[in-house]
């Protein structure tokens, strides 16, 4: 049996059974890809090549690219992507933990006691492990007296009915850890961070219980796809 990425030529009754212009060229692609890695370093590489890189295959990344971006695949499973051609159960797999680990790399990172300056910081942490989820969830960031990050927690999963949302889970946390102000987030799985209705009235609820509970709502985050909105930036239940 031949090392992968060798030229192998098999016999069998007078015929090829090998295509061996394309093999020559997967080879020659794959060459140019980890010289172009050499010498001008992987983070310059385009997307293609990175997954050209991941799959030792071109044509089968370009395959995958052609309908798919990268925030499809990281909501994608091993059997959806097998359904692209060129792409089998070991090269999804391969691709799915390259993603995967890019995104542990993100939520993994020390985020307590990180002081937070503006919506940014906030939309920054949240946006690294909420833009791609495939259901709804809510999150408080609970903060000190001086806006540094105590705490993360998940307070609800799946469909977000503002109807049946109760305040009191959504500081409890804060009120647990003696913190003086939080910043909630919720995400949108379409991918469009603009907020509804329902979610500016819950904003409002919040808000009021917290001025009850003398905890600031210093602000309401929807993360989308690659971008998030401050409902305090644009005005919204913030007064």
């Amino acid at each position: 049996m031949p090392d992968e990425g060798q030229l192998s030529f098999v016999v069998q009754d007078g015929t090829h059974t090998e295509k061996p212009k394309r093999v020559i060229r997967e080879v020659i692609a794959r060459e140019n890809v980890t010289w172009r890695a050499d010498n001008i370093g992987v983070k310059s590489l385009s997307t293609l090549e990175l997954l050209s890189l991941v799959t030792g295959d071109a044509e089968a990344a370009a395959n995958l690219l052609a309908s798919n971006d990268i925030a499809d695949m990281m909501k994608m499973s091993c059997a959806e992507m097998t359904k692209t051609k060129g792409i089998g159960r070991k090269r999804s797999y391969q691709i799915l933990a390259a993603l995967e680990l890019g995104r542990r790399s993100l939520t993994t990172a020390p985020i307590e006691r990180t002081q937070i300056r503006a919506p940014a910081d906030a939309g920054d942490i949240f946006m690294a492990d909420m833009q791609n989820l495939t259901q709804e969830e809510l999150r408080v960031m609970v903060l000190d007296t001086r806006n540094r990050i105590l705490a993360v927690p998940t307070i609800y999963k799946g469909s977000l009915n503002t109807t049946w949302i109760r305040t009191a889970e959504v500081f409890k946390p804060c009120i647990s850890r003696d913190g003086a102000a939080i910043i909630v987030a919720h995400n949108h799985p379409s991918g469009d961070p603009s907020p509804s209705s329902e979610d500016i009235s819950l904003t409002k609820e919040i808000i009021n219980a917290g001025k009850l509970l003398d905890i600031e709502v210093l602000d309401h985050l929807i993360i989308g796809h690659q971008r998030f909105i401050s409902l305090r930036e644009r005005g919204l239940a913030f007064e």
